[in-house]
């Protein structure tokens, strides 16, 4: 879903030196101020909540936030506002202190660009009282902890990226079992992101165990349809035979399949694996072409997220950890035969 800038990555180091003496340093008040699932005073009357998207020209951040808009209207007295975080650490690092000084809002829903960066950013909303949710992924250095991490986070509505990516893996392996080589090309957002590197990390753990399988490329598609494609020209140029393909957003896969058809690959003669559980992802997994998807859940994500920062923000209980892998009606991991015991099932969310 996101690229990240020279200067941004600059940013992720300074931050990840203040994250370290904000979580160190904090005083006693602070570090109490919605940092659990206890009950505490709530406020009364509408709850004005900031959603803070990665990026809100993107297809799943849409879907967030048309879930949270959705349970705001079941409240009828709470109101949902989007910010663009353009893709961009330094953007969404500087609209959470924004948000946090300018008396206007109650609560914060995140889906985090750097959730380890952005920490540093959050202990400027509990000082505000704000209570932050955070989506997709956790906030803090721990990125497999979804507990949360920092003062000021209330709540995670995400699952185990690490797992999650495994699963994903793990079908590869079954696919290559009796041919040797298989060869494999990976798509990946973009590495310099803490998740992305944690995916490619998660994959190669089950991969490289397997002397049958051979990853011939890595590639960074950016979350992004027309990057995708060129990056699988690039690939195909140097390794024309593919038995897999890895990827782990359905944006990457859909504009890798364009590069495919073109070069005269049929994409359902290989494995081909997706991530999201978008709409198209859906049909073509049903239809055969790619071999399994890892499904989200945007619009159930957002409606949680919404529902736990209101609880915060009226002194209700909070759950501080929401399995998003549970929020759904099929399993993390889907193939056509899986799909078709959820003919209903069309996706969540559109690119």
């Amino acid at each position: 879903m996101k690229s990240l800038s020279k200067p941004s990555r600059r940013l992720v180091i300074a931050v990840g030196v203040a994250l370290s003496l904000t979580l160190a340093g904090c005083n006693s008040d602070v570090s109490q101020v919605y940092s659990s699932s206890t009950p505490q005073n709530g406020k009364t009357g509408p709850v004005r909540v900031a959603l803070l998207a990665s990026s809100s020209q993107n297809g799943f951040n849409k879907a967030v936030y048309d879930g949270a808009v959705a349970r705001a209207k079941e409240y009828g007295d709470v109101e949902v506002t989007v910010f663009d975080g353009k893709f961009d650490s330094q953007t969404q690092f500087n609209q959470v202190q924004n948000v946090a000084g300018q008396g206007t809002f109650d609560g914060i829903v995140l889906v985090p660009n750097d959730n380890v960066g952005i920490a540093a950013a959050i202990p400027a909303a509990a000082r505000a009282k704000i209570p932050v949710v955070t989506t997709l992924f956790p906030v803090g250095p721990q990125l497999t902890e979804l507990k949360p991490q920092v003062q000021g986070v209330v709540s995670t509505v995400a699952a185990d990226t690490e797992a999650n990516s495994k699963k994903l893996a793990e079908g590869v392996v079954g696919y290559c079992e009796g041919k040797n080589p298989c060869r494999v090309a990976i798509l990946i957002g973009q590495l310099q992101f803490p998740f992305d590197n944690l995916r490619n990390k998660a994959y190669r753990s089950v991969l490289d165990g397997h002397a049958n399988i051979k990853v011939v490329a890595t590639g960074q598609g950016n979350y992004d349809r027309d990057t995708s494609m060129k990056a699988m020209q690039n690939i195909l140029q140097a390794n024309p035979k593919l038995d897999v393909l890895l990827s782990n957003a359905d944006q990457q896969t859909i504009g890798a399949q364009v590069a495919l058809e073109s070069a005269g690959v049929d994409p359902s003669k290989m494995y081909i694996t997706g991530g999201g559980g978008n709409q198209e992802a859906i049909k073509q997994v049903r239809a055969g072409k790619w071999a399994a998807d890892q499904v989200d859940f945007p619009n159930s994500m957002g409606k949680a997220a919404l529902e736990q920062v209101v609880n915060a923000v009226r002194g209700k209980q909070v759950t501080p950890v929401v399995d998003a892998n549970t929020l759904g009606p099929v399993p993390v991991i889907v193939t056509k035969e899986i799909l078709g015991q959820h003919p209903d099932f069309a996706g969540e969310w559109a690119d």
